[in-house]
C-alpha cells in the first residue's frame, strides 16, 4: 500500500496527526489500540490563498481552533492507516470545495404574469379555506 503523508496544495509542515483511542463498541480492541486519528492542519502555514482560506473558515467553523488549526477526527475504521487515509481524503474534499468560487447571485424580479398567477392562486386558496369553515346563517 502507498503511504500518503500530504494533500495537494498544503505543505507537509502544516500537517500533524495524532492517534487516539476510539470510542464506541469494539470489545477489547477499543481499550488497547489507539486507532482513531486526529489530523491537525495549521492554516497559517498551509500555504492556501487568502480567498480559499476565508471560504474554508466559513465552511467549517466548528472544526477550527482558536490557534487557527483545522481539526479532522477520523475513527470510522479499525486500523490507523485507513483512518489516516480517511482524514486526508476528507481534508482534500473540504479544500476542493473551498477552492470553488461561488457564483455571484444576480438579483431578479418576478414578471408581471408571475405576479398575476400568484395572486390568482392566493385567491383560489382563500376561497378553498373559507369553504372549510362553519356554514353561515343563510
Amino acid at each position: 500500500m502507498i503511504k500518503r503523508n500530504s494533500v495537494e496544495g498544503i505543505s507537509e509542515q502544516a500537517l500533524s496527526s495524532r492517534f487516539v483511542r476510539s470510542g464506541g463498541p469494539g470489545g477489547q480492541n477499543v481499550n488497547k489500540v489507539s486507532s482513531a486519528v486526529q489530523l491537525r492542519v495549521d492554516l497559517e502555514r498551509a500555504g492556501l490563498p487568502g480567498p480559499v482560506l476565508e471560504r474554508l473558515k466559513r465552511m467549517a467553523p466548528g472544526q477550527i481552533t482558536r490557534n487557527g488549526e483545522l481539526v479532522i477526527f477520523a475513527d470510522r475504521f479499525r486500523s490507523q492507516h485507513q483512518n489516516r487515509e480517511d482524514a486526508l481524503d476528507r481534508l482534500e474534499a473540504l479544500i476542493q470545495q473551498a477552492r470553488r468560487v461561488p457564483k455571484k447571485r444576480l438579483p431578479t424580479r418576478p414578471s408581471k404574469t408571475q405576479k398575476q398567477k400568484r395572486r390568482a392562486q392566493k385567491k383560489l386558496r382563500s376561497v378553498q379555506k373559507k369553504l372549510r369553515g362553519r356554514p353561515g346563517p343563510e
